[in-house]
């Protein structure tokens, strides 16, 4: 398209990696003088024969540019993923994707895990038109001001003691703050994860459709004396997954909405005890051989929290009890597993920046705490739609863009 009478027309070149929500998120360069036209587009032309370079997703062959350098020449970024290593001084992230230089520490998490942003300083993106990172960053504190994830208690944070651990500790009275008691008429047989707002995320076959029987305890240490930090508030309303399978277990996820206070829209009062953990939304966000902490009762009268690895041939143990939903998980040579008591408590795995989300919900498992027996557990992940669908936005994560 040609505007021939613009006088010295200029172009705005815009660079946007395709998960943005609004131009406002893409980088808007300064404008550049054009002779002929004010739009471009680029398109190319399949080359005759087998691709003998490297095969893009969208069905590019990719003559020009290299993998893994940073750079999307693909345009859909098939390019950069899966990567072992990057060239030149692209930036690799854990998951296996490369991000060019600019994007490290330039304000915006562009790894899954933050690791880009460790040590974050304000910079200015140098050539540009004008400067987005200020306005993400203000749409995103709107829209985030009624909700903060994942945070650790730093006084009794116990991320110094993990690497120490070689089985079960007792937690500290407020350390493990989205750790809730699910209370089945004054009996307690699980445990669950708060997400924040009135919702509290478990396993199905801890649960049924009677809320009026149930009570959800938070900022609980000893399972049968309250602290003066915890909170005990009944239940509105209990949705079980829809495809939930007692016999195999299969979906076993469920959400527990909390009843408000009077004349309010909160179900509790103000408690610093009590933080959300944020809700994972990609299958690439933790990965096998990723260390992450389980927490629950058992058969103790304590809070007790251990370190398990994730483990990636899940099928190789469980055979066709496995089946998509679930994840597994333990310590191979038995020191470390969940067992009945820790139904519906949380598998958090913590990343690169330090926040913590809810990879898992203890679902079930067999011989417990033996060698070479895994605990299995529901893929919180696989459900972020359904958690969103159910709950809305104020229970996602912080980062759940």
């Amino acid at each position: 398209m040609v505007y021939s009478q613009l006088n010295h027309p200029k172009c705005m070149r815009v660079r946007c990696t395709g998960s943005e929500l609004s131009l406002a998120e893409c980088t808007i360069y300064n404008p550049e003088p054009i002779k002929t036209g004010v739009a471009v587009i680029k398109c190319y032309e399949e080359p005759p024969g087998e691709c003998k370079k490297f095969l893009c997703a969208n069905g590019k062959c990719l003559i020009h540019g290299k993998p893994c350098d940073g750079v999307d020449d693909c345009g859909d970024n098939s390019d950069e993923m899966c990567c072992q290593k990057c060239q030149g001084r692209a930036f690799l992230c854990k998951s296996g994707v490369c991000i060019p230089h600019y994007a490290v520490k330039d304000g915006i998490r562009d790894c899954l895990g933050g690791e880009d942003e460790l040590d974050e300083t304000d910079k200015a993106i140098e050539n540009t038109f004008t400067d987005p990172m200020s306005e993400i960053r203000e749409m995103r504190s709107s829209a985030e001001s009624q909700v903060q994830c994942g945070i650790p208690n730093k006084q009794d944070d116990h991320s110094s003691r993990r690497k120490r651990s070689a089985g079960w500790e007792e937690t500290l009275p407020t350390q493990i703050q989205w750790q809730v008691v699910i209370q089945d008429e004054g009996l307690i047989r699980c445990g669950g994860a708060y997400l924040g707002g009135c919702w509290v995320l478990t396993a199905a076959h801890c649960v049924r459709p009677k809320p009026k029987s149930f009570r959800i305890k938070l900022s609980v240490w000893k399972k049968h004396r309250p602290q003066s930090t915890t909170d005990i508030v009944p239940v509105k309303n209990i949705i079980i997954h829809h495809e939930y399978n007692p016999q195999t277990y299969a979906n076993d996820i469920a959400l527990v909405q909390l009843e408000e206070l009077y004349l309010s829209d909160k179900c509790m009062g103000y408690n610093p005890a009590v933080r959300a953990v944020c809700v994972p939304w990609s299958t690439q966000q933790f990965q096998p051989n990723d260390t992450c902490t389980i927490s629950g009762w058992g058969r103790s009268s304590t809070l007790k929290w251990a370190n398990v690895t994730l483990v990636g041939d899940c099928e190789h143990y469980f055979k066709d009890r496995f089946l998509p939903g679930m994840e597994c998980a333990g310590d191979l040579e038995g020191r470390v597993d969940s067992c009945q008591g820790d139904s519906g408590g949380p598998l958090v795995c913590t990343d690169a920046s330090g926040l913590s989300y809810l990879w898992g919900i203890v679902s079930y498992g067999n011989k417990c705490s033996e060698t070479n027996h895994l605990g299995i557990y529901t893929k919180v992940v696989h459900y972020f739609e359904w958690i969103r669908s159910k709950t809305g936005w104020p229970a996602v994560t912080k980062f759940n863009q």
